[in-house]
């Protein structure tokens, strides 16, 4: 789904072929939509196939883009998006970096998919990114294990439009019935913390990288520096 001028999403991807296959997604839509929480379902590249109401309001805030739109596709958005920062904090070590980790092992397990390679050719054309990719991800893999990438029971931090949640963090959980997972699909829930407990410290978004700038990471240095 990409994020429309004037406010509006646009109705879910088309579904697998088959009757009941549709007939469950719209009913799965349903119940994703009575989840307080921010909750999406993604394919293999992260294009989202459902996201609700709550997810829809935890971005309400940022701009457009062309291809990065955090109900279109979320890695492209976490990775590309200039304001991705204003809502995921700590954004490149907390959001980026597991990330592009999870990325990793997707093209390498979906190594002809044209969407993916598409992403990677991305990668690739932002000199900090790629320097990301190919040197600082194997280093932060090795310094933190693989777990570290995993995205299901990871606790993150986030900054709420909303300021009855602020600065608050979030439990990734995953949540992907069998049906859903026999797709191809995968559905996540961020759960959010009540804001008042210690661990969602204040925390000051990352300021807006200006629409003209290519780089979208700072931590990790390029080749020549």
């Amino acid at each position: 789904m990409a994020y429309q001028a004037g406010g509006q999403w646009p109705a879910p991807r088309p579904v697998p072929e088959g009757r009941e296959a549709q007939a469950y997604l719209q009913d799965y839509a349903t119940l994703l939509e009575a989840v307080p929480f921010p909750s999406l379902v993604v394919d293999h590249r992260w294009d989202v196939v459902l996201a609700n109401g709550a997810f829809r309001s935890l971005f309400r805030g940022v701009g457009p883009h062309p291809t990065a739109m955090p109900a279109d596709n979320f890695l492209r958005f976490v990775l590309f998006h200039p304001d991705a920062g204003t809502v995921l904090a700590e954004h490149e070590p907390r959001w980026c970096l597991p990330m592009l980790a999870h990325f990793k092992a997707a093209v390498e397990r979906y190594a002809h998919d044209a969407g993916l390679q598409a992403i990677r050719r991305d990668i690739a054309q932002d000199p900090i990114m790629e320097a990301a990719y190919r040197q600082g991800l194997p280093h932060w893999i090795r310094a933190m294990g693989e777990a570290a990438a995993e995205h299901d029971g990871a606790v993150r931090p986030l900054l709420h439009p909303d300021p009855r949640w602020g600065a608050t963090d979030c439990r990734l959980v995953d949540e992907t019935p069998r049906a859903l997972h026999a797709m191809g699909y995968t559905r996540l829930t961020l759960v959010l913390r009540d804001p008042r407990r210690p661990a969602a410290a204040a925390r000051r978004p990352r300021p807006r990288r200006p629409r003209g700038a290519v780089t979208h990471l700072t931590v990790v240095p390029t080749p020549e520096s």
